[in-house]
Order: C-alpha cells, then structure tokens, then sequence
C-alpha cells in the first residue's frame, strides 16, 4: 500500500539541525480504514477501498450503512476513495496509519486547489496587458482569439477568462521532514494544494526511487 487519505491543517516552520529554516505544511492523517479490496478474479483490477473520518449514521443510506456495520464500524466513514495497486497481505477492516511513510521520503500530495471565481486573462494565464496611454482600449483585454478565414472557429483550450482554481491539483516530490504516529500527523516540505481542512491524498512518490 503506498497511498493515505488525510487534511490540510495549515503551515509553518521548522530549522533543521544546521539552522536552516523550512517550510512544512502539516497534514492530519488519522488511521485509514480498509473497507473494500477489489481482486484480479472477481473485479479484473487490484485496488485498496480506503475510509476516513466519521459521520452520523443516520446520514448514510441503508445500503452503506451496512457494509460499514458488517466492518464493526460504531460511525460509517465519511470519505471514501480508491487506490489501485497490489494488494498483497491487506485484509478488510485493516488500519493503515502514518507511520507507512519514512523521513526524508517523497510524496506526492493530491487536492482541490482554492477557487478564485471568474478571473481574467491576466490574472488566470499571466498574459501581458496593453498600453494604457493616448487613449487605448486595451488595457486588460485579451486580444483576438481567432484566425483570419482558416479555420473559421475558435480552437478548444484556447486561454480566455474563465473560471479560476478549485480543481484536482498534484504536487510531487515533497519531502517528508517529520512523522509522528501518535498525533497523526505529518510535515512535507513546502505548500499544498488547498485550504485548510481540505481533503488529501497522499502516496508514495515515484521520484524516491
């Protein structure tokens, strides 16, 4: 298993033995609960079902409600999320905990970037603005989006204003300056994708190979 689910809880900074100063951000990972393994056999793919956090029971649908029942689970969880990869000695019901990851490993951290609402191309794709003297209309604006005659249309991905952040976000290659097992908690270095609070998924970096 090389994947937790966890939250953003927010950023600080630690100084390492040298004294050199770090940013880490601190992300909450509680135990995870398996609660499904897909096989080769039966589903034609091996992944790990893995929950996290509670909620009210009377929230969940009867169907969930009993798997979760089945677990010997007193609140069902509140996140659920796939991982695939081989199984290998897993077991439902099985707690994965924080202490799978090693200091002075990678991973990488998965999440939902902040949104920022409707933005503009300057702001959104970084483009330059235009004059802003001697009467120019063109200031913030993006300029011509399109061709002379061929092909006749705007092309799909063109970079306009639109819709700004709060989307799946992967950061790779963080390094993990500190694990502690008894809080849950975890520090990498550097920022997040995220507000605080938000979900998490964190594995093992291919990088660290």
């Amino acid at each position: 298993m090389n994947a937790l689910i966890g939250k953003k809880r927010g950023m600080t900074q630690i100084w390492r033995e040298d004294g050199t100063r770090v940013p880490v951000t601190v992300i909450e990972v509680a135990p995870n609960k398996i609660t499904a393994i897909k096989t080769l056999e039966r589903d034609g793919y091996e992944a790990v079902q893995l929950g996290y956090g509670t909620r009210r029971a009377k929230t969940v649908a009867k169907p969930q409600l009993g798997v979760f029942s089945r677990l010997g689970l007193e609140q069902p969880c509140r996140y659920l999320r796939e991982v695939r990869g081989a199984v290998g000695e897993l077991a439902v019901g099985q707690d994965l905990s924080v202490d799978m990851f090693a200091v002075g490993g990678l991973v990488d951290v998965i999440g939902t970037s902040k949104g920022k609402g409707f933005a503009g191309t300057i702001k959104r794709h970084g483009f330059s603005r235009g004059p802003v003297s001697h009467g120019s209309q063109n200031v913030r604006r993006p300029g011509s989006i399109g061709m002379n005659r061929y092909p006749h249309r705007v092309f799909a991905g063109k970079k306009m204003a639109g819709r700004m952040g709060n989307e799946q976000v992967t950061v790779k290659g963080l390094e993990i300056v500190a694990v502690d097992a008894e809080a849950g908690q975890m520090l990498v270095k550097g920022p997040v994708p995220g507000a605080n609070g938000g979900l998490l998924m964190i594995r093992r970096s291919h990088k660290e190979a």
